[in-house]
């Protein structure tokens, strides 16, 4: 008799990245930082999709921040432009906030 060795199955890198979403907010909100800070609307749009699913699912996070579920996909979606009321709903959805702070000043030589 032989023994047959458990091999875990592999995952992708979005699900390993909603897994840590899911696990650590402060590494997601760290996450959503980075890319505002370096990213364009369409990086945004694809991380709050990845946050959306860490976070419950849209229908989920729709009840939550009080959104219709359609106007939330709507929003999410890769062509999505959310306006800011519902953008705060969802990160608070999500257990997060935006803020605004500074930019780091350049020395002056």
């Amino acid at each position: 008799m032989t023994r047959r060795s458990k091999i875990k199955p592999s995952r992708s890198h979005e699900e390993a990245t909603i897994e840590s979403f899911r696990k650590d907010p402060f590494f997601a909100a760290e996450f959503l930082n980075a890319v505002l800070e370096d990213g364009d609307q369409e990086e945004l749009m694809l991380a709050l999709r990845r946050m959306s699913k860490a976070f419950g699912g849209v229908t989920k996070l729709a009840s939550k921040s009080k959104l219709n579920p359609n106007t939330l996909y709507r929003t999410l979606s890769p062509r999505g432009n959310p306006e800011l009321k519902s953008l705060k709903a969802l990160l608070n959805a999500m257990g997060m906030q935006l803020t605004v702070r500074p930019l780091p000043r350049k020395r002056v030589a």
